[in-house]
């Protein structure tokens, strides 16, 4: 941990850090499926038109809309045994101001883990989608600590929850019967607190005698044990309905949210400050985590649930930030950018695509891993926002070699050139690329005027220029419970939600992704 006469003037300098974690051979199914084929229809002009077969989806994660149940009770409805669960509705949390916890609570949300076919009709009927991403809670299926117990995947069936599991596969279900590819996320933030006690690690500190017992990432050998025993579980029980596997998402918000500096903007348990050799710990321990979790379904996944003769494609959900000179009139800036890019965007790909491994996060890596290469089958890219920075170094620099440039959050803003720049730059690992997250919080009436047709645009013309793209996942189906926020600032989604009745409301925004989703394009 940097001692506190640097925290302050650290502070400063890396706030925008969290805030760009902000939401803020084929892979994809094969086309003779009917969700590819027959929602979206080849209508629209060649100057718009997107691939034959191209992937409408929109995205949402287990935590962010299961709770809040109209009429199943909390025992039923609440996922109540993960770290963010106790993260939002601690008392003692909320009143610690280093958390920027809302106070809203779980029920506030769409109550989707009843509710479920009501979405999914209107995701089908209005917003015409073929595709669907969602996520599997690992403290849903496993809420008990005894899973530890298990030392295989056959060994853990034991312990999973039933009822839970059987929802899963209903929803599942409901998603392939309304015509819906499904892209399914293993790991969306969220652990089970008997492996992460979030609030334990953020009161008590990490390092033993003193500190917290279940530490989730940090834990290297006991978290790539168990979550890479849930994935292959998870390959196992829900193959022959799912092909698409996320295994992490967004792992580095995880880092800098979790570890480094907690904000406004962004939280995650445990919420400490400046715990930067953590930090890099849990940095790696995932990028390591995801190729566990790689082999793992690979080797349990046995059924090709699509048709396309390929029982699992694998890949990691990564945050990409459009990262550019604050004043590109400045060398310095200018130069500064080839690095943030290599921290923010690079890393963790050239883990799990080559195998390298850049300790320190100088831009050179210098340890090559043969049991982590080739750990990829498709990229997922979530896209927001550019990321303006210069080249001032923040106190520290000398020991970690990431800090020797500064975000600039004057002037981060929605830059829908970007995602053409994001594409560009994940096609040169020349695998398959869907974008798993794109979204506003703009009002419903003008947000695909404003925000998603112009993405779409710049979307288009890398998939022109050779970029293989099989498909967009708004983000995100409907207003949710978003993480640290709760329910307030941030109404991202297609669909309003009826508070009262937990019912899906139609929006403009629902309709004209309809339209463009129908037509392949406008």
């Amino acid at each position: 941990m940097l001692g506190h006469k640097w925290g302050w003037a650290l502070a400063a300098g890396v706030a925008a850090w969290a805030c760009v974690a902000c939401g803020n051979s084929t892979t994809a199914a094969s086309t003779e499926d009917a969700a590819a084929g027959d929602v979206a229809a080849d209508v629209s002009p060649p100057d718009t038109a997107f691939p034959k077969g191209f992937l409408w989806g929109a995205a949402i994660a287990g935590f962010q809309v299961d709770m809040g149940c109209p009429t199943f009770s909390a025992a039923q409805c609440d996922d109540a045994k993960s770290d963010w669960y106790q993260w939002v509705t601690d008392a003692a949390l909320i009143a610690d101001g280093i958390t920027y916890l809302s106070g809203d609570q779980p029920s506030a949300g769409p109550g989707f883990w009843e509710t479920w076919p009501k979405y999914l009709d209107a995701a089908r009927d209005t917003a015409h989608l073929n595709g669907l991403r969602t996520s599997i809670e690992w403290s849903r299926i496993f809420p008990d600590g005894a899973a530890e117990k298990a030392t295989t995947v056959e060994e853990l069936k034991a312990y999973a929850n039933k009822d839970a599991v059987a929802e899963y596969h209903a929803i599942f279900k409901g998603a392939h019967d309304r015509g819906m590819t499904l892209l399914v996320t293993l790991n969306h933030y969220t652990l089970p607190l008997w492996i992460h006690d979030g609030k334990d690690c953020h009161e008590n500190d990490l390092d033993p005698p003193n500190g917290c017992k279940n530490r989730g990432w940090v834990d290297k050998d006991r978290m790539l044990k168990a979550i890479a025993l849930y994935s292959g579980y998870c390959g196992a029980e829900f193959g022959a309905e799912v092909d698409l596997w996320g295994t992490l998402n967004e792992p580095f918000a995880v880092v800098l949210a979790g570890y480094i500096l907690p904000s406004a903007d962004r939280t995650n348990p445990p919420g400490l400050v400046l715990h930067l050799d953590a930090a890099l710990a849990v940095m790696f321990n995932m990028m390591e985590g995801h190729a566990r979790m790689y082999d793992a379904i690979h080797d349990n996944d046995k059924v090709d649930a699509d048709g396309d003769g390929k029982a699992a494609q694998v890949g990691i959900v990564a945050n990409l930030a459009y990262v550019v000179p604050a004043d590109p009139n400045n060398p310095k800036h200018v130069a500064a950018v080839k690095h943030a890019d290599w921290v923010y965007n690079q890393e963790f790909l050239e883990a799990t695509i080559n195998g390298e491994l850049d300790r320190n996060l100088d831009g050179v890596a210098e340890e090559h891993r043969p049991d982590m290469k080739g750990r990829m089958d498709f990229i997922g890219v979530n896209y927001y926002n550019q990321l303006p920075v210069n080249d001032s170094p923040i106190p520290g620099a000398d020991k970690w070699k990431f800090l020797d440039f500064q975000p600039v959050t004057a002037t981060m803003g929605v830059n829908p050139e970007g995602i053409y720049h994001e594409v560009a730059f994940a096609k040169q690992y020349k695998l398959p690329i869907y974008i798993t997250e794109n979204g506003t919080g703009e009002d419903k009436a003008t947000g695909m005027a404003n925000y998603v047709k112009p993405h779409l645009t710049w979307l288009h013309k890398a998939i022109a220029e050779g970029a293989d793209v099989r498909g967009y996942f708004y983000w995100t189906l409907m207003d949710n419970f978003e993480w640290n926020h709760g329910v307030g600032p941030f109404k991202m989604g297609l669909f309003a939600v009826d508070q009262a009745k937990k019912t899906p409301v139609v929006t403009p925004l629902a309709t004209g992704y309809g339209e463009v989703a129908t037509r392949n394009g406008w």
